[in-house]
């Protein structure tokens, strides 16, 4: 296992972190997980709240395992609200549940919207509940989630409260690399969000991605690509059960650099991607932006792109069935809600058809809404 300093906190973090979301509903399951986890050198166990009764599952297993406080690295995480009593409880409660003195590092967690924004930087904010707890030492560093948009991560970094960021970055998904860079200028630590599922499923890749990736798997490609970049600390593994654990070790037993077979297979990628879809390609340039029905037309071209271009139909469909089902989690209304208003067409530098690949799109992606795994 290879190790990164996590921004300006100084933590030396594994670069693969066990994400505790999957394993949160059996107390035997987490703790052979947890235990298979500190074997092969993972350090970081990034929990929340809101994910079922993982805090006080994973205090347990810390506990029957005897590990050493100062050997492992803890994030749990409250979601934004005005509330500086209920803020004070779920910190108290966190500790309580998890069995500990401190918690290394707790994230706001879904920093998505301005109001969100907002509620950190009014005169009596819940962040100054954990300022003074970081002060008290029951803390020791703050850092926030995001799902927002670039202008409104900017935003929130700037305002110098935060320590590190739990952002969503994939091979699949880029647009947010500004926020790497800036990052990087504030010395952020970087923690990649679910590189894996959300990232693509890539745990169930299409046969013709598999095809093209050869002789690398897809999700393999997806964390050597990620971990090429030295600003980027830790990745979340989302793991359910102790075998999953197991295949990311191969990447961390380099420098991270990429080889030149995995770049030209990164390119191949690409190439077939764009043949694929030839006229019908999105640059994902978001200039089609705003849309006057609030549709989310980037992120609905982008799924268009890889369930057509690659075969990820499933993970097409299962994050198109999320659009107006997660509320500010993952904005944005489906493609059947659009009125041929025709605002995108002249902004598209592609020239694409919009209104009618938004049709399309609806027509091949759109089925049962999907809930967030822990509700």
């Amino acid at each position: 296992m290879k190790y990164r300093r996590f921004g300006k906190t100084k933590l030396n973090l594994s670069v693969f972190s066990f994400g505790l979301m999957r394993c949160c509903y059996s107390q035997s399951q987490l703790l052979e997980t947890v235990k298979k986890a500190l074997e092969l050198g993972i350090n970081h166990f990034e929990t929340a709240r809101g994910y079922g009764e993982s805090e006080t599952f994973l205090g347990l297993a810390l506990k029957q395992l005897n590990i050493p406080r100062e050997k492992i690295f803890i994030t749990t995480k409250f979601t934004p609200i005005n509330d500086v009593k209920i803020i004070q409880k779920w910190l108290d409660e966190s500790l309580s549940r998890l069995g500990v003195n401190y918690i290394d590092c707790v994230a706001i967690h879904g920093v998505n919207t301005w109001q969100h924004l907002d509620l950190l930087t009014q005169e009596n904010s819940f962040l100054k509940v954990l300022q003074r707890a970081k002060k008290e030492d029951k803390i020791k560093h703050i850092g926030f989630s995001t799902h927002g948009n670039l202008e409104l991560i900017s935003a929130t970094i700037s305002t110098g409260f935060f320590e590190f960021i739990n952002l969503h970055y994939y091979y699949f998904f880029q647009y947010n690399y500004p926020i790497i860079e800036l990052a990087k200028k504030h010395d952020l630590g970087i923690f990649i969000i679910s590189p894996a599922d959300k990232g693509g499923r890539l745990y169930q890749p299409s046969a013709k991605l598999t095809q093209i990736c050869q002789p690398f798997s897809p999700l393999l490609l997806n964390y050597r690509f990620l971990l090429n970049n030295p600003q980027i600390t830790t990745l979340s593994l989302g793991a359910s059960d102790p075998d999953e654990l197991i295949m990311p070790l191969s990447v961390s037993d380099d420098d991270g650099k990429l080889t030149v077979l995995e770049r030209e297979t990164l390119t191949k990628i690409d190439d077939n991607l764009r043949d694929t879809l030839n006229t019908d390609h999105c640059s994902q340039c978001y200039q089609c932006l705003p849309c006057p029905e609030n549709i989310n037309i980037p992120e609905i071209l982008r799924l268009r792109n890889l369930g057509v271009g690659l075969d990820m139909k499933e993970y097409a469909s299962y994050r198109y069935q999320m659009l107006e089902n997660a509320g500010h989690w993952f904005w944005g209304k489906k493609g059947d809600k659009c009125t041929d208003c025709g605002e995108c067409l002249p902004k598209c530098p592609e020239n694409l058809d919009i209104p009618d690949l938004l049709r399309d799109s609806h027509t091949r992606f759109n089925g049962s809404a999907r809930r967030r795994l822990w509700e």
